[in-house]
């Protein structure tokens, strides 16, 4: 547990540099945050009674920093894994949940996030198909790469979940993720921090 403690520890004081609650400055945030929060915290509770370890987790998190930014997108997911380890599911699984599903996948999203839009055109299409879909299955499929690598390292002699069951979960939360963004982009393009119609969208003649 000493590298999933420390990983919360850094990307919580990284995030709290950011201020991130100044984003909810914005009224048109405040209410979808809520419910984010919401929904990640009792998708996660459910998901919680699954055995530990197995890389099948819908982590959200993805999706969370195209909303809102990594800084609030990981203070996020922290306050699920909370609210899981509050509901019972203990405080390792809350932990590797808050690291695994949360932070890491949160985080590889934001590097790639920043590359898509270092070297990619500035069009719709590549906002939603290259950040949001790509970016997603790339990031969680990562980030369960590198779960699954660290507990062989951990427990070499101990059963491991598979890298398919990871790279499988993370088409689901590609699709997810993509698809949502895709509606906000139509119908609630304020509900994304990461996007703006003046960035995407070619200029009127």
């Amino acid at each position: 547990m000493a590298l999933e403690i420390a990983a919360v520890v850094a990307a919580t004081l990284a995030a709290l540099a950011f201020q991130p609650w100044g984003v909810l400055r914005s009224r048109e945030l405040r209410e979808p945050w809520v419910a984010a929060l919401v929904m990640v915290a009792l998708a996660w509770a459910a998901q919680s009674r699954l055995p530990a370890g197995l890389p099948v987790i819908l982590s959200g998190a993805c999706l969370l920093v195209l909303m809102f930014g990594w800084p609030l997108a990981t203070v996020t997911v922290f306050l699920a894994a909370a609210g899981v380890w509050l509901g019972g599911a203990g405080p390792a699984r809350a932990l590797e949940l808050a690291v695994w599903s949360g932070a890491v996948p949160a985080t590889l999203a934001l590097a790639i996030g920043m590359a898509v839009r270092r070297w990619l055109p500035k069009h719709l299409f590549v906002y939603i198909l290259g950040r949001a879909f790509a970016g997603t299955a790339l990031a969680c499929a990562l980030a369960a790469a590198l779960h699954v690598a660290w507990l062989q390292r951990a427990a070499p002699g101990s059963e491991l979940p598979l890298l398919t069951a990871g790279w499988l979960i993370a088409w689901g939360e590609a699709f997810l993720t993509g698809g949502l963004a895709a509606i906000f982009v139509a119908f609630r393009p304020r509900w994304l921090l990461t996007y703006s119609d003046q960035r995407y969208l070619p200029p009127r003649a």
